[in-house]
């Protein structure tokens, strides 16, 4: 090898931009969180042919002090952060000092700005070998102008894996949409090749921020979205922004946008706590669309990570972790189908429920529904138990908890009513009108005994019986699995397992949580152990798999729900058998019980697997498809 040698300026910001800059999307991301520091509320990006050709970023920030332009192009120059304690609380989203050297070593660069109390702007550009700056006056208001052309023209090598302009463009809007969504009080505008592609104005209330997600993620999402706003004083964590329903789902996960402490990131931790949170009310293989925000003290959260701070390391993932996983789940859980209806008078344009004939049938009164739960309950169809209809593993669960044939005893026996008892259960009430019309309506019929047809004061909502109706058994049986302690049984030949020391040491240290959940272990050696009892929902179940995978899961995130998610696989699999099935004729009594459970149920709107259990047809929409008042 040749003796060892200094690089010169240029080949090292070569090198350095090998990590910072990777396209023109990086560029403009790096460009704009300098303009976003300086203090700017105005921010205007000017592309041609995908940011290759030309990148021009002109902001009215702060501005640069003429003395400052030269070093301002310098590597490791900063004004963020002086000391190594400043990076235990970085609050900029630029400090490395390494981006404008590293963008003007491949590319041709120019910075002009001003400061308020300067008389006129300054430009400065680098050429040569030694990249030496060349400092004159320019013509600017107060702020920054950054020019960059013909990005990697001097590193051809460089510029062969960029790809399409189409493709460069896409990636360099992403960027641009971040940076939005990320600072609603300021403006951005973007033009490609002379066109407006954003013109996003200063959003401070919050129906002007709901415009510009709306904007930027599409109003079907903000129609589709809950809103977030959590905070935890013990911890100092806020958590707020938009979550989509859990029918508003995605084939990719393309709209995920969380921000920690007004950064863009990705995080395994957030990810995880976020999949979990859905778990239960997700279609398979879908995955959630949201725009969250966590605010936390920016001395628990490291974002000296990576190069391009795409990523962080939070102090205390467990907390965070936590934190998330609880605001989203319990919002989920929350949810019933009255927070997703419209009002009545957005829905029917001023017209009252007596304007549009809405009258409280008979058969719908609070007297009706009575007699129709009542009526079901006693007529349960009869059938094998709960631990009888299906060969899963867990049968013997159901059969040894005598609270899980009660759930199936109140709630399965939906369309047992004899003709006859359905006709004195109509006749008694007649004449007595209820209140109020409830969120889910009264029934009005049911449809070739698969759907159940309602009339609400917003119009039609149509029903699912079988997927409502397993989500409803459902949440009962997980109640009533909750509130027991978990049955476990003894292993006639304990199962061994070779794991590492890191392992062995975390089914110690987490040893109180297995025995909660049914399983007892114990370490036999340094990398050994030994299984002895498992709850009886999961013994047919692959115990060392399920171990291993919580393992793991506790060395990463902190803890594990996968022992939660086999039992809750096992209970949605005994609520399917046992929930109503289709073309069982139901009267309008048995109807409308099944309509007030859905509104005191939890994650009523999905069945078991994700798929949704009504939908809503407003009188605006049935009248547009018949074309009145056209």
């Amino acid at each position: 090898m040749s003796r060892i040698h200094l690089l010169s300026p240029r080949l090292a910001n070569q090198i350095a931009a090998g990590e910072v800059v990777e396209r023109p999307a990086s560029v403009i991301k790096e460009i704009l969180e300098n303009s976003l520091d300086a203090g700017a509320n105005k921010v205007d990006v000017e592309v041609e042919q995908g940011g290759v050709k030309l990148m021009r970023i002109r902001d009215n920030g702060s501005g640069i002090e003429k003395n400052d332009l030269s070093l301002a192009l310098s590597r490791h120059a900063t004004s963020k952060i002086r000391a190594l304690e400043d990076l235990e609380a970085v609050g900029s989203l630029g400090f490395r000092g390494e981006a404008l050297a590293s963008i003007s070593s491949v590319s041709r660069l120019s910075l002009t700005s001003r400061q308020a109390e300067q008389d006129n702007a300054w430009q400065v550009q680098t050429e040569g070998r030694d990249m030496e700056a060349i400092l004159e006056p320019a013509a600017h208001p107060e702020g920054t102008t950054v020019e960059v052309k013909d990005l990697f023209f001097n590193t051809p090598a460089r510029r062969k894996f960029l790809k399409t302009e189409k493709t460069e463009f896409r990636h360099l809007d992403e960027v641009v949409k971040r940076l939005a969504l990320s600072r609603f009080d300021v403006a951005f505008q973007l033009r490609h090749n002379g066109k407006v592609i954003h013109q996003l104005r200063q959003a401070d209330s919050e129906i002007e921020q709901e415009r510009r997600v709306a904007s930027i993620c599409g109003s079907a999402f903000i129609d589709n979205a809950l809103k977030v706003d959590v905070a935890a004083e013990a911890s100092g964590l806020r958590l707020w922004g938009w979550v989509g329903l859990p029918t508003f789902s995605r084939s990719q996960a393309d709209l995920q946008y969380f921000f920690v402490n007004g950064r863009m990131i990705r995080d395994r931790v957030v990810t995880h706590a976020v999949r979990q949170a859905y778990a239960d009310v997700l279609y398979h293989g879908r995955f959630p669309a949201y725009v969250l925000y966590l605010e936390l003290d920016p001395a628990l959260v490291d974002v000296n990570v990576h190069p391009t701070k795409h990523e962080v390391r939070f102090r205390e993932s467990r907390l965070v972790h936590d934190f998330l996983f609880r605001t989203l789940h319990r919002m989920i859980a929350d949810m019933r189908p009255q927070d997703q209806l419209p009002s009545s008078a957005e829905s029917q344009s001023g017209q009252n429920s007596s304007e549009l004939g809405l009258q409280s049938p008979a058969v719908a009164t609070e007297q009706n529904y009575e007699q129709g739960r009542m009526a079901f309950r006693q007529n349960a169809p009869s059938g094998p138990s709960v631990g009888q209809t299906a060969g899963f593993a867990g049968a013997n669960y159901a059969s040894s908890n005598p609270s899980i044939h009660q759930v199936r005893e109140q709630v399965s026996g939906y369309g047992a009513l004899h003709p006859d008892q359905n006709a004195e259960a109509a006749s008694d009430v007649q004449g007595h009108e209820s209140d109020k019309c409830p969120p889910m309506g009264y029934a009005i019929a049911q449809l070739h005994g698969v759907y159940i047809l309602a009339e609400n004061e917003q119009g039609l909502i149509v029903v699912d019986m079988h997927a409502a109706h397993e989500r409803i058994v459902y949440e009962r049986m997980k109640q009533s699995f909750e509130e027991d302690v978990v049955r476990s049984q003894p292993l006639l030949v304990p199962l061994s397992l070779a794991v590492s020391d890191r392992e062995a040491d975390c089914s110690e240290e987490q040893s109180q949580t297995f025995k909660r959940l049914g399983f007892e272990l114990a370490r036999m050696g340094e990398e050994t152990l030994v299984v002895r009892q498992v709850p009886v929902s999961l013994a047919k179940g692959n115990i060392e798999q399920l171990i291993r995978d919580v393992l793991a899961d506790m060395l990463v995130y902190g803890e594990s729900k996968r022992i939660e998610q086999h039992i809750n696989e096992l209970l949605a699999t005994m609520a399917c058998h046992g929930a109503v099935r289709a073309n069982r004729q139901l009267t309008l009594p048995e109807m409308n019980a099944l309509l007030r459970d859905m509104e005191n149920t939890e994650r009523s709107g999905q069945c078991n697997h994700g798929r949704p259990t009504w939908s809503q047809m407003s009188m605006s929409d049935l009248d547009k498809l018949f074309m009145r008042g056209q």
